[in-house]
């Protein structure tokens, strides 16, 4: 899914975060319901390291400094620019569709960077901070998904990953995190219906990301081609439980925590043919660990 070259990102608010590395790790908000796969891997949640990027101006209210991401072309040509569009989409999506939304602040980075959930490094990753609200994500974790986990991690697959976990924030802002706490693992668990459910609301923007103007009314984004779409259903195949364990060479769905990749493409699919409507994953009557 390609920006629109002259479309108008200026309005982000997307930083680098201005906070020292830490080591020490923790619990990572989201992340705290997870269980460890293999090694370093944590399904969707995971990154490289190493990067460079543009930074604009520094913010002394909110720490940091903002990302210099102008236009579309930015976005089209930066994978940190991409993530500033992609936050100015998703803002403008949630403002339309949840009473009362508030935004979280999205930080991208490169390496590591402390957190008020631990330390986003190479075992976290793009993740969901819930106490500060906050979206992380390191856009090298891309080319781990490339080099790693057989995906493509094309333009629209990365939009996928990071309307994911704006996912996150709806369900903590709508108190879906509280109701439905973590109850273990396995493909039934709060976990896996709490990811599945974010896989939905990232389909469901995707659906809408198109028609979406910026202040002249230009579009964003262009129609996406059945090549992108399906690149983003690969990203979603490969981040499922079942297949980062079968990579590891074992297989355990009751230590599923994020979903199988039948599950996982399911729902992202689902929320982008039917929109928000049915993306209650949490529904007493979705069987989801039975979804093929």
């Amino acid at each position: 899914m390609t920006f629109n070259p002259d479309s108008d990102i200026s309005g982000h608010r997307t930083r680098r975060p201005g906070r020292t590395a830490a080591i020490a790790g923790g619990g990572v908000g989201i992340l705290g319901i997870l269980a460890l796969i293999a090694g370093p891997l944590l399904g969707v949640d995971l990154t490289g390291l190493v990067g460079g990027g543009s930074q604009g101006d520094t913010s002394p209210e909110s720490g940091g400094t903002t990302l210099a991401c102008e236009t579309g072309e930015d976005a089209n040509t930066q994978d940190d620019c991409r993530m500033a569009g992609s936050q100015v989409l998703l803002d403008d999506y949630w403002e339309q569709h949840l009473e009362g939304y508030t935004p979280p602040q999205l930080y991208v980075f490169h390496g590591q960077t402390s957190t008020q959930c631990g330390t986003a490094s190479n075992s976290v990753g793009p993740f969901y901070c819930p106490p500060e609200q906050g979206v992380y994500i390191d856009p090298d974790f891309f080319q781990i998904m490339r080099q790693q986990f057989d995906a493509s991690a094309g333009d629209l697959a990365q939009l996928y990953i990071v309307g994911h976990e704006w996912g996150h924030h709806i369900q903590n802002i709508t108190g879906t995190m509280t109701q439905y706490p973590n109850n273990g693992t396995g493909p039934g668990s709060n976990g896996v219906r709490t990811e599945l459910q974010a896989d939905c609301y990232a389909g469901a923007w995707l659906k809408d990301a198109a028609e979406q103007t910026d202040p002249e009314g230009k579009q964003y984004l262009e129609t996406p081609t059945e090549a992108q779409l399906q690149d983003a259903l690969n990203a979603a195949l490969a981040v499922g439980d079942d297949h980062i364990q079968e990579m590891s060479g074992f297989s355990n769905p009751e230590s599923f925590t994020h979903g199988s990749s039948s599950n996982r493409q399911y729902w992202f699919a689902n929320g982008y043919q039917n929109g928000l409507g049915v993306c209650d994953t949490f529904d007493p009557a979705v069987g989801v660990e039975l979804v093929s």
